[in-house]
């Protein structure tokens, strides 16, 4: 039986708090991996996933930052390093999403926020983590991009600019550093089932699910699956990727 074993491996997640990002978190120890779990506002679902992480005999901390500022991405960086050591994986997650609508109407501030949470993000988590993962000769990198940046729907256009631009940083990146022994990826999620929506009873969207080749939503769970597989050494060759997880929505092409 083939399993994927993180047993000693440490794993940052930005915006653990969040939906996916408590998904990602919870599948990381699963696999053995001791977790940072990284929020910006929301606290309280930190320590709340702080405990049931601990309670799996993972070693785990909850660390605040603003991952589209240097000096606090740094500050993260030492209190890390101080408590738990450094991260072998980090799941760069986190992001804002602006109001959606046409160019024509966009506020430019819009643009210059999805720059920072999706591109800016990406840079400095890079520059404050993987100069220790060079020296150790191993390490992983994983973002989390979308089906959108492939799609260039009306409306998305702010979110679509920040999520291509980290592509072009991530896919440089992966070539800067790949010698090194780091793999650099992006999982990029289709209309995405989580808690809420299961709360909510609203999983099923016909007129979505209808264009996509397997006929349903993808689950958390799903796009969590996708972050262990690449975190492992199971795909250390697998670098510079953008893989769809969107049940075929989007098919990149050669």
């Amino acid at each position: 039986m083939i399993s994927i074993d993180l047993s000693g491996k440490l794993a940052l997640v930005t915006g653990a708090s969040g939906e996916l990002g408590r998904v990602m978190a919870r599948m990381l120890a699963r696999a053995g991996a001791n977790v940072v779990i990284h929020y910006h506002q929301n606290k309280p679902k930190a320590d709340e996933l702080l405990a049931e992480i601990r309670a799996t005999g993972r070693r785990a901390m909850v660390v605040q930052a603003d991952v589209t500022d240097a000096e606090s991405v740094n500050r993260m960086r030492d209190a890390v390093l101080k408590e738990l050591g450094e991260p072998d994986i980090i799941v760069n997650n986190a992001v804002l999403q602006y109001k959606w609508t046409a160019v024509l109407e966009q506020d430019p501030k819009d643009y210059e926020g999805q720059f920072r949470t999706c591109v800016l993000h990406n840079v400095l988590m890079a520059q404050a983590f993987a100069p220790a993962m060079i020296k150790r000769g191993w390490g992983r990198i994983i973002a989390i991009n979308t089906e959108c940046s492939m799609q260039n729907a009306p409306s998305q256009s702010a979110y679509v600019s920040g999520k291509r631009g980290m592509d072009g940083v991530l896919r440089v990146l992966a070539k800067e550093i790949g010698a090194h022994g780091i793999t650099v990826n992006q999982v990029a999620p289709g209309w995405t089932i989580s808690d809420r929506h299961r709360a909510a009873g609203t999983e099923r969207q016909d007129a979505y699910e209808k264009n996509v080749p397997l006929r349903r939503r993808g689950e958390d769970t799903d796009i969590a699956n996708a972050v262990v597989f690449l975190a492992s050494d199971m795909a250390r060759y697998i670098t510079g990727a953008y893989v769809p997880v969107c049940g075929g929505n989007v098919m990149p092409t050669i």
